[in-house]
């Protein structure tokens, strides 16, 4: 899945390890991703964390699609900052499953993530909805 997801690989995303509802990733805070304060938006972060989700969700091997998602900021990021975001599994039941994302730069919590996964059938990912 990784491999044809342009939208996080063209970020500079690298996926370090993914299996068994886990998942590890980075991303450098680049000179396009800071906002008018000077810090990483919020935006990129959070799809950081939704890639490394999505990875460890989908480690199974049925496809999995997010239902949703939140997220908490706790600290800045700047220019440079290379951040690594965890993913671990906290739970499946039937078809849906709850994990939770730290993204962090060096030991420093930058944001606290947890996403809600859904698997989908073959008719259901033909027709967009999940």
């Amino acid at each position: 899945m990784f491999d044809v997801d342009e939208a996080s690989r063209s970020l500079g995303i690298e996926l370090l390890e993914a299996g068994d509802g886990r998942a590890v990733a980075t991303m450098r805070v680049t000179s396009s991703m800071v906002n008018g304060h000077d810090i990483v938006h919020g935006g990129y972060v959070f799809l950081l964390a939704d890639t490394t989700f999505a990875c460890a969700c989908n480690s199974h091997g049925p496809v999995t699609v997010a239902a949703g998602a939140d997220i908490t900021f706790v600290a800045p990021a700047k220019l440079g900052a290379e951040l690594v975001a965890t993913a671990e599994e906290r739970t499946r039941y039937g078809r849906s499953g709850i994990y939770d994302v730290t993204v962090r730069r060096g030991d420093e919590v930058i944001a606290e993530f947890r996403g809600r996964s859904r698997v989908i059938g073959q008719e259901e990912s033909r027709h967009g909805r999940g």
